[in-house]
């Protein structure tokens, strides 16, 4: 006998539907699945015979044939063993057909019960455009599964997935613990607890309201790590758009807990410096994963003490700075992830840390190894940085002062007014409406220079040798200290803030 169920997993970023085809022929007792399933697929044959006979049904005695069509993309993932359950109960007569479109996923457990899969979300909204109306899925999965359109079919085991087939699919009720809630926040931290450093602050604030990338440099000490920790308390709320790419991104990396649906927050990532280029950009041998730069789309990505990075690493950083995206090629698939984050780094002036420093303490580090320090980050990759970001150490009288600076509220309601402004502008593209991203066109129709602003650029460009990445970047940070301004034109006043967080161009203009 012939039967048909359905099914899904993800392909990159997005959805795709499976056909789980099951054939129950006469012959010596024999399981083969094929349709290039990987080796959790695989195993998934003695997955199902357990949890048929554990849960009361039988097993059939005969030849069992599994597909999975298409047979010619590589699958991936435990999530198949719910439909294919169902396909050997249908092939069998063991339990009826029905004419609804209903979609399966989930992992069985050898006593039937119903483990939770990742991916739920891309592959429920591909199912949405295919025409499904129901989905049966585990019960850990259903407050994220309810973003989507579908009827949801929460089951805690294999008979109860079976008794919503044979009985009713209508969604039963659900309480308040299950339903989809925002993402815990992502920081506890206030920029009022940040004694002195105003001017990073105030760069800290132009960075999160145009989405702008930030370099810090200063000695040890001197509150880097703890300003970056700060920065997520003035972020911008994410629209829906964003919070269902986020969503969508966390599903495929198994990142969503039972009890989170849409999260809200934005995302703060912060990888240790051992991290390979695979788990930062993302990859795989087979099926490619998400890296750390997708992890944080629409969110923040903190490289603290930059130049421990490899430099391999670094470099692979590029293209998501530039383009936003992470493209990962394979033999027979390219594979594309978002990738569009705020970079917030941090680095000493030199391995000792004390380079420059005006305290008593002095520099120990050879003019050699301070080169060799500063070599690992490449001109390319300091230049999609907007801001660089000198942080000196705090006077011993502001941290004995202990009165408390301008919160991280107030802040965030200017950064939130900016962020008005560019929604307004930017309508055409809602996904993503920060200036840092604005295109060569977006360029000449919104930033317009007065005339001693584009006199004041022209001799920065001439003076400190800037390239023509950097110098769409300082008016690109011009056009948000306007924004924060709520002023039209771009001014010289506008200008010369925006050329003075470019503190390593100064340094190398000098030089």
């Amino acid at each position: 006998m012939y039967a048909r169920s359905f099914s899904g997993t993800v392909h990159g970023i997005d959805g795709m539907i499976v056909t789980v085809e099951t054939d129950i022929a006469n012959g010596l007792p024999q399981f083969d699945l094929v349709g290039l399933g990987g080796s959790a697929v695989k195993e998934s044959r003695d997955r199902v015979r357990a949890a048929l006979r554990n849960s009361g049904f039988e097993y059939p005695m005969q030849r069992i044939t599994v597909n999975l069509a298409p047979a010619d993309l590589r699958k991936e993932g435990s999530g198949f063993d719910l439909a294919i359950a169902m396909g050997i109960l249908l092939a069998s007569k063991q339990i009826p057909k029905r004419e609804e479109a209903i979609l399966m996923l989930g992992e069985l457990a050898l006593d039937g019960s119903l483990r939770p899969v990742s991916g739920v979300l891309p592959t429920l909204l591909q199912a949405q455009t295919e025409g499904f109306t129901h989905v049966i899925l585990p019960e850990q999965n259903a407050a994220e599964a309810r973003l989507s359109d579908l009827t949801v079919l929460p089951a805690a085991h294999l008979a109860a997935a079976v008794q919503y087939w044979t009985t009713s699919l209508n969604e039963p009720a659900f309480t308040d613990e299950g339903e989809s809630v925002p993402a815990a926040k992502t920081t506890t931290l206030d920029f009022s607890f940040v004694y002195g450093q105003t001017f990073v602050k105030r760069g800290l604030e132009v960075a999160a309201a145009g989405f702008h990338n930030v370099i810090l440099v200063g000695p040890p000490g001197s509150g880097k790590t703890m300003l970056a920790t700060c920065l997520p308390s003035i972020m911008p709320e994410m629209n829906m758009d964003e919070s269902y790419d986020v969503t969508k991104i966390y599903s495929i990396a198994g990142q969503i807990s039972g009890k989170t649906g849409l999260i809200r927050e934005r995302p703060f990532r912060s990888p240790h410096h051992t991290v390979t280029m695979a788990a930062l950009v993302g990859g795989g041998a087979q099926s490619p994963r998400p890296g750390e730069c997708s992890l944080a789309h629409g969110g923040i990505l903190f490289l603290d003490e930059l130049p421990e990075f490899s430099r391999s690493v670094l470099e692979a950083l590029r293209q998501p700075l530039e383009a936003g995206v992470v493209t990962i090629a394979r033999a027979k698939n390219v594979f594309t992830f978002p990738a569009r984050f705020l970079l917030i780094a941090s680095l000493n002036p030199c391995p000792c840390g004390f380079y420059g420093s005006k305290d008593q303490r002095e520099c120990s580090c050879s003019p050699l190894q301070i080169q060799r320090y500063r070599a690992k980050l490449s001109g390319p990759l300091l230049d999609r940085i907007d801001l660089h970001l000198e942080v000196p150490r705090v006077p011993v009288h502001l941290l004995n002062q202990r009165s408390m600076s301008e919160s991280s509220a107030a802040i965030r309601t200017r950064v939130e007014a900016a962020r008005t402004i560019q929604s307004k502008r930017f309508g055409h593209r809602a996904a993503f409406p920060f200036n840092s991203s604005m295109t060569g066109e977006e360029l000449r129709r919104y930033c317009m220079l007065d005339k001693e602003g584009q006199e004041l650029l022209q001799m920065a460009f001439e003076t400190l040798g800037l390239s023509a990445r950097a110098y769409d970047r300082i008016v690109k940070l011009s056009r948000t200290i306007a924004d924060l301004a709520g002023a039209e034109e771009i001014g010289s006043a506008h200008v010369a803030e925006a050329i003075r967080y470019r503190a390593l161009d100064r340094q190398v203009g000098v030089s």
